[in-house]
């Protein structure tokens, strides 16, 4: 009785465990959960890229669109970050070489703890470019894809972004050589 018994509870059991059907369409738009986007796509910006804007350290709001006629760097960084301060001196030197057809913003992205810490950063390390805090709609936008910093975006003069660049190295460096060159390119 007991072996007949367990044999019924073993067959009804394996019987629940199948599988549904498959799911029926009931509308051709994608099914939203919790309102979030049901694409691995990017996301289109929340406002046009020259509204996308930065608080600079007096605490004046700037935006992209402010430098059109001018490349721009926006650079996400923060101060515990070894590849961030690894790009500082080369970005210095982006700014030497090309002077006012580039303009170059050094985002801080590190959270209120870090930014106390900055002051003392500056003091210690050299950066010849402005240092700010962006708005949420643009941290949103660049960081997108992608959470890692340092991130760097590269504008021609017309606001296009041209490229975004993620990590700093030799051959990264080499990119946004490359890069900076076509967005300072006034033909283009």
């Amino acid at each position: 009785m007991r072996i007949v018994f367990f044999c019924l509870v073993s067959i009804l059991g394996l019987l629940g465990c199948r599988p549904s059907g498959a799911p029926l369409a009931v509308s051709n738009q994608p099914i939203s959960i919790n309102d979030r986007p049901t694409t691995n796509l990017p996301m289109p910006p929340s406002k046009a890229l020259v509204q996308m804007s930065w608080t600079n350290a007096n605490d004046r709001v700037e935006k992209l669109g402010d430098f059109v006629g001018k490349a721009v760097i926006l650079d996400f960084w923060a101060t515990y970050c070894e590849p961030c301060k690894r790009e500082i001196p080369h970005l210095n030197a982006l700014a030497a070489k090309y002077g006012d057809s580039l303009h170059i913003v050094g985002l801080n992205v590190g959270g209120e703890e870090d930014r106390v810490k900055i002051p003392a950063f500056v003091a210690a390390t050299t950066i010849d470019y402005a240092i700010a805090y962006p708005d949420d709609d643009l941290t949103k936008f660049i960081f997108a894809e992608r959470s890692d910093i340092p991130q760097t975006a590269i504008f021609n003069r017309q606001g296009v972004m041209v490229k975004k660049i993620v990590g700093f190295s030799p051959a990264i460096q080499q990119e946004l050589d490359a890069a900076v060159a076509q967005a300072v390119d006034p033909s283009l």
